[in-house]
Formats: structure tokens, C-alpha cells, sequence
């Protein structure tokens, strides 16, 4: 490995651009209803990581609770924050209402998510810190 690749290890390349976005997310369940259970997180992990692929994004990281859920997403720059969460809930959302029945009843309107949402830059602490609090 050249020094000039040692250096770009870890960055999106492309053929005009060279990245390296992430953002923490936190989405949080409809009026903050305690919905979550381990199967549904584990659910909505394998739902992250399918819409991964077709929207060019890594999952560095993903828990939960019985409330909400914390992402670290890495993502190109031709994807904006907005679009990449919209995409991410509606995703796990119909992942984990197809899965479970019984959420229709849990939540009343079968809505799983909130429509607000926390997204934070990952640039003033190291990923490995990041992934750690979200672990936790």
C-alpha cells in the first residue's frame, strides 16, 4: 500500500470526489411509545443493512432501545441527511410492521416513527468514540 492510499484509507473515493461524511442519527418511535423489543431491533439492523447496499451508505454502527434507535451512517455526498433518514424509516418501518402484526395494536395508527429526528455530525469526535457511546 502506497503512503498516498495509507493516507485515503477509510474514504469514500469516487471518480470526482473523496468523502468522508457520517452522521449520528437517533429516531425515536411514534410519541416515544415503548414499542422495541431485542427481535424487533435485530429487525430493523437487518432492514439498515439491506437499504445499505442501494443507497451506497455503511452502517459503522446500530442499538437501541424500547423507545428509539442510534445510527452511525457513513454516506456520499450526493445523498443529503433528509433524504437518507427518509429512506432509512420508511424501510425498517415496513420491515418490522410486516414482521409484527401486533404493532398495528401497540401503537394505534401503525405509525412506527416519529416524524422529527436527531442527526449530528461525526466530525469532532473519533468514530471509534462514536461507536462506543451508540454501543452503550
Amino acid at each position: 500500500m502506497s503512503v498516498h492510499e495509507d493516507l485515503l484509507s477509510g474514504y469514500l473515493r469516487r471518480r470526482h470526489s473523496v468523502s468522508k461524511l457520517v452522521v449520528h442519527l437517533i429516531f425515536t418511535t411514534q410519541y416515544r411509545r415503548k414499542v422495541f423489543d431485542g427481535e424487533m431491533l435485530s429487525q430493523i439492523r437487518e432492514a439498515l443493512l439491506s437499504a445499505a447496499e442501494k443507497l451506497e451508505i455503511d452502517i459503522l454502527e446500530m442499538d437501541g432501545e424500547e423507545d428509539h434507535i442510534h445510527i452511525l451512517v457513513a454516506y456520499p455526498p450526493k445523498l443529503s441527511v433528509s433524504v437518507l433518514v427518509n429512506n432509512l424509516k420508511s424501510i425498517s418501518s415496513r420491515r418490522v410492521r410486516i414482521l409484527n402484526t401486533n404493532l398495528q395494536k401497540a401503537s394505534n395508527s401503525g405509525v412506527l416513527w416519529s416524524r422529527s429526528y436527531f442527526a449530528c455530525s461525526a466530525g469532532g469526535a473519533t468514530i471509534e468514540t462514536l461507536k462506543s457511546y451508540v454501543r452503550s
